[in-house]
């Protein structure tokens, strides 16, 4: 055996075998990436999605507002998602028992934010809900900030009572909050403000909350919002959408109900969207009527799929931790993910009047990626177990 002969062959036996790199591969993503493997997958499955799906829904607003080319937007997506992405890897690392101490210091914040929306909020199509950051060019939603701090807050006051009797007092704190929260966001979006009593209802129910307080709690809710509603400024907007629901008048519904007859069973093909050239919100509110156009029934029940095992993996933590608060908590912040998804599917397919809720993961646009990010990352620290009081933070 020549020198070339043997180098090789030493070359070879230093070389890892196919095994030993599948190995090290699950090792570092054992090691990176804990918690719920299925809540992972279909994570990394809806970011890949909605960069194929925002792509193809921008095409139209590319020629309005991006010079003809839709990579603007596909960039500027990329770029939120990872950064959320990002987020959702670094919070999975937490120890979930630190959002209960921050949770009633960041609902507290939350508060002046959403006073701050309703005084010198930016408006973007007709709606007043978000806050520019000075110097950056960009906005930023408190409905979602303070929808995550409420959850938290919540759960971390649900959890103390589940072996004491709960009493007026102790209740009235709760609802006060949930109250509060509410108004201000109804001020400026109604559907919101819906989706967030109806979480924090479930999150009662689940935390075996007595049947007579649920009924106080519906009432309460009902009032601030709808207090909330009269003294903002979405009162006009939501009765004409209710009223052109049941008259069959709303454009933006009818064509997402062609999107979703074009689609038939398999649909047109990526990038083959004729109605992205008509709804304005494509990339946003009707993206699932997009989804249905290109990928078909079978596609948009896909989707569907992914969001129920979603749901059911993060409520099912409430049997699989230790402490009341990490169930809780991500009950709390998985039915509220799976509510906004369910809604913005229901409206696309005609169900619900239109409410301007995004798609959780899959919309354009970076305040709901961010915020549903940590949420993530949340869920998946509480589903990982009881982590190590000195865990990273």
């Amino acid at each position: 055996m020549n020198n070339h002969e043997m180098n090789s062959a030493a070359s070879n036996n230093l070389r890892p075998s196919a095994q030993e790199r599948w190995d090290n591969i699950k090792n570092w993503l054992g090691t990176n990436l804990q918690g719920d493997v299925i809540i992972w997958i279909i994570v990394a499955i809806l970011s890949l999605t909605s960069l194929l799906i925002v792509y193809s829904a921008t095409g139209t607003l590319a020629y309005q507002r991006g010079g003809g080319y839709p990579e603007v937007f596909l960039f500027k997506h990329i770029f939120y998602t990872s950064i959320g992405l990002f987020v959702m890897w670094w919070v999975h690392r937490i120890n979930y028992i630190y959002f209960s101490r921050l949770s009633r210091a960041a609902l507290l914040i939350s508060i002046p934010l959403l006073i701050l929306v309703k005084v010198a909020g930016v408006t973007i199509n007709g709606a007043t809900r978000w806050i520019a950051i000075p110097g950056t060019g960009f906005t930023f939603q408190p409905a979602d900030f303070a929808r995550l701090a409420l959850i938290a807050n919540l759960a971390a006051m649900l959890a103390k009572r589940q072996r004491v009797e709960y009493s007026w007092k102790i209740f009235g704190k709760m609802i006060l909050w949930v109250g509060i929260i509410c108004f201000f966001i109804a001020l400026t979006s109604t559907s919101t403000a819906v989706l967030i009593g109806l979480s924090c209802f479930l999150m009662f129910y689940i935390g075996r909350v007595p049947s007579k307080y649920l009924v106080v709690m519906i009432v309460a809710i009902a009032i601030t919002g709808g207090l909330g509603l009269v003294a903002g400024q979405r009162l006009e907007t939501a009765k004409g959408r209710i009223e052109r629901f049941f008259k069959d008048e709303e454009f933006q519904a009818k064509q997402g109900f062609i999107a979703i007859a074009n689609g038939g069973t398999l649909g047109q093909g990526l990038g083959n969207s004729h109605q992205r050239n008509y709804l304005t919100q494509a990339y946003s509110d009707f993206i699932y009527a997009i989804i249905v156009e290109e990928y078909g029934l079978i596609g948009g029940v896909f989707i569907m799929l992914l969001y129920a095992i979603l749901l059911v993996r993060g409520v099912q933590n409430i049997g699989s931790t230790n402490r009341a608060f990490g169930g809780l908590l991500s009950a709390g912040l998985t039915l509220s993910i799976g509510l906004q998804a369910f809604t913005n599917m229901a409206v696309a397919v005609g169900i619900f009047p239109v409410t301007g809720q995004p798609l959780p993961l899959l919309s354009m646009g970076g305040t709901s990626v961010f915020f549903t990010c940590v949420s993530l990352g949340i869920i998946l620290s509480v589903s990982r177990g009881e982590a190590d009081e000195s865990a990273l933070f």
